[in-house]
């Protein structure tokens, strides 16, 4: 797919496996949301050629519809519209819809079922949103940030329904801003970067980086020039140590009792002050930084 001289989706390939949560991850700018419209039927691709649940979005769409649920990342009601109104009016546009009332319970809509699109808060609009997309029972769901907005009980009752839905067999496509969710509900992610796939897998496989240990180090003002290849030569063979940002390092390889004490040994000679210093396996941020060099912002 291509905007003008710009090329939003490059050679992309990927596959989503029915009754999986999948995540797509990328920076602004990356193609994702150029990637998920296609798939939805939003955009016809320029080239190359997308199947959902084996069904063409653009020839097939009046057969794929029914089958599948879309939420928005913001939109989707009319202002005036009351909440609950507008999960009733969706509701009656499918063959067999779920429970208007359970949806609305479960998702704490109850509340603010009476107050108008417009007055609803962030998270209240997003919830809607979510509601809205499970009420025709959908075979696959695609969510667009499914808990910007919310608040940390709501956010966690989400997850729980989202990975309820993935029990009872709906293939749900995910892509969000919060790569702690993703780590937590995700089966597989695909990470892109400027139309590309650039890495896919579990996120155990992508955290895991075939390494025996990882350390973390932030310091409280941005490292010396050449700082990586000092700390690696300090800490010696089979040790990889990657900047991720100014004030960041991860050191991957052979950890023993020495490890942690050559790190602070070696941010003392070179008047370093670390804020924290943490020994464990890589998280989702750590490979998208390494990956793509930037972090993901909403």
């Amino acid at each position: 797919m291509r905007y003008g001289d710009k090329v939003a989706v490059d050679g992309l390939s990927l596959e989503v496996a029915r009754g999986s949560v999948t995540a797509v991850l990328g920076p602004n700018g990356a193609g994702k949301t150029t990637t998920l419209e296609t798939c939805e039927g939003y955009r016809k691709p320029q080239s190359g050629s997308v199947r959902v649940l084996g069904l063409d979005p653009q020839r097939d769409r009046r057969d794929l519809l029914p089958r599948i649920g879309v939420m928005l990342q913001s939109g989707g009601a009319w202002s005036g519209v009351r909440a609950r109104e507008m999960l009733d009016h969706v509701a009656r546009l499918h063959a067999h819809p779920l429970d208007t009332g359970m949806l609305s319970d479960r998702l704490g809509l109850d509340d603010c079922g009476s107050t108008p699109y417009r007055r609803l808060s962030g998270g209240q609009q997003q919830r809607l949103g979510l509601a809205m997309a499970l009420v025709g029972r959908p075979e696959l769901l695609f969510v667009d940030e499914p808990t910007a907005g919310m608040d940390p009980a709501a956010r966690r009752t989400t997850w729980e329904l989202l990975e309820e839905i993935r029990a009872d067999g709906v293939t749900v496509v995910l892509t969000t801003h919060h790569l702690d969710e993703a780590e937590r509900l995700a089966d597989t992610v695909h990470i892109i970067d400027r139309g590309r796939l650039i890495a896919s897998g579990t996120p155990a496989e992508l955290t895991r980086g075939g390494r025996s240990a990882t350390i973390r180090l932030v310091v409280t003002r941005p490292f010396p020039d050449g700082a990586p290849e000092s700390l690696r030569i300090a800490l010696g063979e089979g040790t990889e140590v990657r900047q991720l940002d100014a004030v960041s390092m991860l050191i991957s390889g052979p950890a023993d009792s020495t490890t942690l004490s050559t790190v602070s040994r070696w941010c003392e000679e070179h008047d370093v002050l670390p804020e924290s210093l943490s020994l464990g396996q890589r998280t989702l941020e750590d490979v998208f930084l390494e990956l793509t060099g930037r972090e993901l912002e909403p």
